[in-house]
């Protein structure tokens, strides 16, 4: 049952460019739903704690963000299937009973990359650039819609893990793609030649990162869509279990619904 109204927050560091608490609030408005929602930085390491004390000062919902991904999939009672693929939770509902853990990153990217353009994922043929636990919702949700999903990533042994358990395959220089999904740091200085050449070849090119985080474009000197649209689909999902107690049918069924703790144990492949 829905608590009478919501508390709720996104956690992270940085968190003070986050666009989710006004797409929130607009969620919360068109709802007609009493509630309020803050951005809060906590740093890595914290998550443990910070998740304890905002349970018991009563908040209903936490969206999670970079680097908490992973801490807090640690701390969550229960988790559903998509969380416990990726090793990473983005979405935290909290009541009395527990607190249940959701990931709705895959879902934000496959919407992203429909977005751009690419309408037909059964087949096509996707890059995805990086390891932590944004790119590996994102390849979970790749290959449950039935694309040909390939990792990159700096450090070898890490993209390697990625094709080990997530049943992606390793990139090979020359490989041509439909589309580049990139969940890279902001900022990054560059790409080794043959990688920049399949990514300025790929007719579309998405970065995770959003607004003034979204450095990629300017890298190649080439149209790269942002992650605007990845977040707005993944917040919308992320308020439909909000709203519903996690009883939302993208997400699962609350504490008595979603798978309890078992498979990944939440340490992954970080990126």
């Amino acid at each position: 049952m829905r608590p009478a109204a919501l508390k709720l927050a996104v956690i992270g560091d940085p968190v003070a460019h986050s666009a989710s608490p006004a797409l929130h609030r607009r969620f919360l408005a068109e709802s007609g739903i009493t509630g309020t929602y803050e951005a809060l930085r906590i740093v890595a390491g914290d998550g443990r704690r910070a998740i304890a004390a905002l349970r018991a000062a009563g908040y209903t919902g936490l969206n999670v963000t970079t680097p908490l991904k992973e801490e807090a999939y640690a701390c969550a009672d229960s988790r559903d299937a998509a969380s416990l693929a990726a090793g990473a939770v983005n979405t935290l509902v909290i009541d009395e009973l527990c607190v249940a853990g959701y990931n709705t990153d895959g879902l934000g990217a496959v919407g992203a990359l429909r977005a751009a353009g690419l309408a037909d994922l059964r087949g096509a043929r996707v890059l995805v650039l990086g390891a932590g636990p944004t790119a590996r919702a994102t390849i979970v949700a790749l290959v449950a819609n039935g694309c040909v999903a390939s990792i990159w990533n700096r450090t070898r042994a890490k993209a390697d893990a990625i094709v080990t358990n997530f049943g992606a395959r390793a990139w090979q220089p020359q490989e041509r793609v439909d589309a580049v999904f990139a969940t890279l740091p902001p900022g990054i200085a560059s790409l080794d030649s043959h990688l920049r050449e399949t990514v300025l070849g790929a007719p579309i090119v998405v970065d995770a990162n959003y607004a003034a985080r979204a450095t990629l474009g300017a890298l190649l000197g080439r149209d790269v869509r942002d992650g605007s649209q990845m977040l707005a689909a993944s917040a919308r999902a992320s308020f439909e279990l909000f709203r519903s107690n996690g009883a939302s049918p993208v997400g699962g069924t609350g504490c008595l619904g979603t798978t309890t703790i078992g498979s990944r144990d939440g340490r992954g492949v970080s990126g």
